[in-house]
């Protein structure tokens, strides 16, 4: 059997600052808005701080905490692989927990391959 390829991984730096706020606030949960306010920067939120939209794509987990996307976002960026960072500074919003941290989650994109595209993990949707 085959297995199945990730839509999503994190950097050392990420998971350092995810562990961090394990820490501080327990379950932990991620949401990727389309625009507005906090831009299309990943928010984290303590798990059920947030809840994704009707239809809204839940793309995998990092260290356990799920990972949503605005269901529109998700259909523009679905041929692609997502890789949470983290960089220095605020980011636009200033919602997500590690704001007080001076830090600020982004993604970093890169497309998949039509192979890898063939034999995706399926994404969860919300109802």
């Amino acid at each position: 059997m085959e297995t199945k390829i990730s839509r999503l991984s994190a950097t050392e730096k990420a998971l350092d600052v995810i562990f961090e706020l394990e820490n501080k606030y327990g379950a932990l949960m991620f949401y990727q808005a389309g625009g507005c306010c906090e831009g299309t920067q990943p928010q984290c939120f303590e798990k059920g701080g947030f809840y994704p939209r009707m239809n809204d794509a839940m793309i995998g987990t990092i260290n356990g905490h799920e990972f949503w996307i605005d269901r529109d976002l998700f259909e523009y960026w679905k041929y692609s692989h997502f890789t949470l960072d983290v960089t220095e500074g605020f980011g636009p919003g200033g919602f997500s927990l590690e704001t007080p941290l001076g830090k600020t989650f982004k993604v970093q994109y890169r497309l998949f391959t039509p192979e890898e595209y063939e034999n995706l993990e399926p994404v969860k949707r919300s109802e």
